[in-house]
């Protein structure tokens, strides 16, 4: 019988804040009484924003929090030909297709819409579903336009996808999606429309790369916060598609700042290397965030 595997995978773009203390410490904690393995995941395919020093900084406030992982961490920026090769797959299945609308194309087409009395469907972030017109792009235009340089990235056909699903997508959940759910959850990939799955300059996604990445590594156990429920449909939908075997799920509660909101690298929360220079103890990080 195999090990569960539990990961934590944070993005090197900036210090880790007392929220990524909590989901990384319930990871290895769970890993460990489990008699499981605990992996550090590097996912740095966002080149621009991704630094070296901040990496460095990960592992040093990991190691501090006293955990330990095994060695080597999987960087993703080393198997983008990993990701190549899920791609290709949806591509030659053509469940994918190549989207040319510019933000300010979109943008025109709801503002048209709306203006006739119609409402844009919206994804669970908020933000407007991408319009479906480039689907059926004859293919003689689809090369022209990438032959000539055209920025585009690739979109799941949600529709050709949903028809490649027999019976019931759903996934194990151990812990609580919005409403409090546990247990088998019912996934709902549509509620994301025509996602993306990779990039001109890029043969990945966030939503590719970690179902490939978790796959590969053999993760049994996904611990994560709420904020990233509602992405799971569309990762069991690519599982699906991949053949792959999904992993079970927690979605844990998300450490707050004292105005309610989630803590966010971009405005500046609170970094675990500033905790620590003002004299915090890891188990003073542990009594916070409620372990």
């Amino acid at each position: 019988m195999s090990l569960p595997v539990f990961r934590f995978a944070p993005s090197p773009n900036g210090p880790l804040h007392l929220g990524h203390a909590y989901s990384a410490l319930l990871n290895h904690d769970l890993a460990r009484q489990a008699d499981g393995r605990f992996l550090l995941r590097i996912e740095d395919i966002d080149r621009e924003r991704s630094r070296t020093h901040f990496e460095r900084a990960i592992r040093g406030d990991l190691a501090w929090l006293g955990l330990d992982w095994e060695e080597p961490v999987r960087r993703q920026s080393d198997h983008f030909d990993d990701y190549r090769t899920a791609l290709d797959r949806l591509i030659e299945a053509e469940l994918v297709y190549p989207a040319f609308l510019s933000r300010g194309d979109v943008r025109a087409l709801i503002a048209e819409k709306e203006a006739r009395g119609g409402a844009w469907p919206r994804d669970p972030d908020g933000a407007p579903l991408y319009p479906t017109i480039e689907r059926d792009l004859p293919a003689r235009e689809r090369r022209a336009r990438i032959e000539a340089g055209a920025p585009f990235a690739w979109r799941l056909d949600i529709d050709a996808a949903m028809e490649r699903v027999s019976g019931r997508l759903d996934w194990r959940e151990d812990g609580a999606g919005p409403q409090g759910e546990a247990g088998l959850i019912v996934a709902d990939p549509r509620i994301w429309g025509d996602f993306v799955v990779a990039r001109k300059d890029l043969p990945t996604s966030y939503q590719l790369s970690v179902v490939v990445d978790d796959a590969l590594q053999g993760v049994t156990h996904v611990v994560r916060g709420r904020d990233l429920f509602h992405a799971t449909s569309g990762q069991r939908l690519l599982h699906e598609l991949l053949g792959l075997s999904p992993p079970t799920y927690l979605h844990h509660d998300l450490i707050l700042g004292e105005d309610g909101r989630k803590l966010s690298k971009s405005r500046g929360d609170t970094g675990l290397e500033a905790l620590r220079m003002s004299g915090l103890t890891p188990h003073d990080i542990r009594r916070m965030v409620g372990l």
